[in-house]
């Protein structure tokens, strides 16, 4: 499906375009795909010119990349040191380094000079109570500016952070922090959303009991509130912060020292603790939001996202390159439906990031941005989390902004980073996401290995890349690490999703592969579906999944209404029709159900594996990694409903 240009740079004055100048002078290097085969040929000069570029503070020594038959074992920089925490702290200024808003429409700022003050002295009470490097700090908190302090704080000193968002459950937590054995847990005493007060420190004493390495607790007050608690002992965070006393070294780590602990969703098993190195996330946060994203010193950048999600590590990055992070907590239709780009316009924000749900809630409810907000310093959008559909592509330049640089980006926890996303120089095409991330050697595969151009396959890396995990946590042999990604190609990064290069180079992802429909022997991806769905009246979302006949399959579609509506035979003949038209007469579901809620984790991702599995008589592994697990029951229901039938 070829997509309809909507987007064209009018100036070549963009940061990729400078690196490609600098690279110019030693290389033959005529256009875009030019420079990214030269990226992933010449990996040691690649990165070597972007550390330079993106000036990076560390000392770098030789050996740039160290080549090995094992794609686990390459590694980059081997020899070289940073402090990641040094990079993000360069300014030394009374600018606004965080600006905070809530859904109580409270905000907080925080300078350059404010926010370094305060990391040293909460490095100083890690070093008081005896934290050494690599041992483990968690975090349950809001999306607050005392939780970037705290993770700039550990990683200041080599310790280990990993986070989760405050709606997490008990269970969630201890299966995750249980794992890796924590020293010191930061946790806040109540949060918002959707207007309600949610206390944090309920489940406490039952996470300190499954969790018995912790022997330290900081609670951070999230208003004014006195904390008064006598179940255990705690240090108040704030009288962290009215101490005198600093930890101001910057101790230079290895490149590939251990920065956080990222954790798989966990809907299929425990989760998989994906330990990130110190330079790799650094170095590939920079080339991205550098060149990819055109962030500048000074740029106010916003993401919308919890501490559970990866997408908070790298907005957090975005401080390396000096420039300001916006940061929101709570419902994003909390007190308005466009509440965030109220927020944009007053800040005068330079680039808002979101995930595809949030762009497909406003299209569906005809929200016009533009009429209301000017979002004159705003030059990049970026939508991630699931694809973003061709009719979500349109409604931004037409609802939200004609002039701006709209990036589809995808990659993921795994990578704490991209495999495809954004380029400032190329044109902007619906439904694609522009171009592979320079460095990242990207294909599509067939099931049988070979590279395929215009059809749909298998999105893999085929060479290493600095953000790859170091390691997985207590993994002997690298077993989770080699099961997780080279299972299906030797010694080939398999991702997991359905993709197709198009003519133009970009990229169309089309859900899970794992998710991936099979009807009447035609494969297809859940995103197409979704995509003719969603875009009916009244239909909020859905999900589709195959059902396992005797000898054949079915595709199964339910579909979340509107409150006010319901689904009935006449909107069942409307769906099969627009399927029919739109995709083929393949691609019709053979049953459609209403349900009210549909199974997503924690970050807002849709759980069709979830589903796929109680349709087809199989239990679901870690409930608890759901945000909303009770829905499942509704699938059960059906699923026997099926079996009588």
């Amino acid at each position: 499906m070829n997509g309809k240009k909507l987007w064209s740079p009018i100036t070549t004055k963009n940061n990729v375009n400078d690196f490609f100048g600098y690279v110019k002078e030693t290389e033959e290097i005529n256009s875009y795909e030019d420079l990214h085969k030269w990226s992933v040929d010449k990996k040691e000069i690649f990165w070597d010119k972007v550390w330079d570029f993106t000036k990076i503070i560390g000392e770098k020594k030789e050996d740039v990349f160290t080549e090995s038959d094992n794609f686990i074992d390459t590694k980059f920089f081997e020899k070289s040191s940073l402090n990641y925490t040094e990079n993000c702290l360069q300014n030394n200024s009374d600018e606004d380094a965080i600006i905070f808003y809530n859904e109580q429409k409270n905000t907080k700022k925080i300078n350059w000079k404010e926010l370094k003050s305060n990391i040293f002295k909460i490095s100083y009470y890690f070093k008081s109570k005896k934290i050494q490097k690599e041992d483990r700090i968690v975090a349950v908190l809001p999306n607050i500016p005392e939780t970037v302090a705290a993770f700039l704080a550990c990683a200041q000193i080599g310790a280990i952070w990993s986070s989760c968002s405050s709606d997490f459950g008990p269970k969630a937590i201890i299966d995750r922090f249980k794992q890796i054995n924590p020293k010191i847990l930061i946790i806040t005493d109540h949060y918002y959303y959707n207007k309600k007060k949610i206390n944090t420190l309920e489940n406490i004493t039952l996470i300190l009991k499954e969790i018995p390495s912790i022997e330290n607790v900081i609670i951070v007050p999230y208003g004014d509130e006195e904390i008064n608690i006598k179940e255990f002992e705690y240090t108040n965070w704030n009288s962290i912060l009215q101490s005198e006393k600093k930890y101001d070294v910057f101790e230079k780590f290895n490149f590939n020292h251990p920065l956080y602990i990222l954790f798989s969703s966990g809907t299929t098993g425990m989760p998989k603790c994906i330990v990130h190195g110190a330079g790799g996330s650094l170095i590939q946060h920079k080339k991205e939001h550098q060149l990819h994203c055109d962030i500048n010193e000074s740029d106010k950048v916003f993401y919308f996202t919890t501490c559970g999600w990866m997408m908070w590590n790298w907005l957090i990055s975005a401080l390396a390159s000096n420039a300001s992070i916006i940061l929101y907590d709570g419902s994003p239709f909390v007190p308005n439906i466009d509440y965030l780009f109220e927020i944009a316009d007053k800040e005068n924000i330079n680039f808002f990031g979101t995930g595809a749900k949030y762009i497909d809630y406003l299209k569906q409810n005809k929200v016009n941005i533009k009429k209301k907000y000017n979002l004159k310093k705003l030059k990049t959008i970026t939508s991630t989390g699931s694809p973003l559909v061709h009719e979500s592509f349109n409604y931004i330049y037409q609802e939200i902004k004609s002039d701006v640089h709209l990036a589809s980006i995808s990659g993921g926890t795994d990578i704490v980073s991209c495999f495809v996303l954004g380029n400032p120089s190329k044109s902007v095409y619906s439904g694609e996401i522009q171009c592979a991330g320079l460095g990242m050697d990207v294909d599509i595969f067939d099931d049988y290995g070979n590279s395929i151009n215009q059809t749909k396959g298998e999105l893999v890396c085929k060479t290493p890349f600095p953000s790859k995990p170091i390691y997985f946590w207590n993994d002997k042999g690298n077993k989770k690490y080699l099961d997780a990604y080279f299972q299906k190609y030797k010694n080939i990064w398999l991702h997991g999703d359905y993709c197709e290069k198009t003519d133009k180079n970009g990229y169309i992802i089309y859900g899970r592969s794992d998710a991936t429909l099979n009807a009447g022997g035609i494969r297809f991806g859940t995103a197409e579906l979704y995509r003719v769905v969603e875009n009916i009246d009244n239909i909020i979302e859905c999900v589709a999944v195959e059902h396992n006949l005797y000898a054949d399959t079915e595709v199964i579609l339910f579909i979340k209404m509107r409150s006010a509506y319901k689904l009935n035979e006449d909107l069942k003949n409307l769906i099969k029709f627009e399927i029919k038209s739109n995709l083929s007469p393949k691609h019709v579901p053979s049953k459609i159900f209403e349900v009210r809620d549909i199974p997503k984790t924690k970050s807002g991702k849709i759980v069709e594996l979830s589903i796929k599995n109680i349709i087809n008589g199989l239990d679901v592994k870690n409930k608890n990694a759901l945000s909303n697990p009770d829905c499942l029951k509704e699938f059960e229901y059906i699923y026997h409903k099926l079996k009588k039938d």
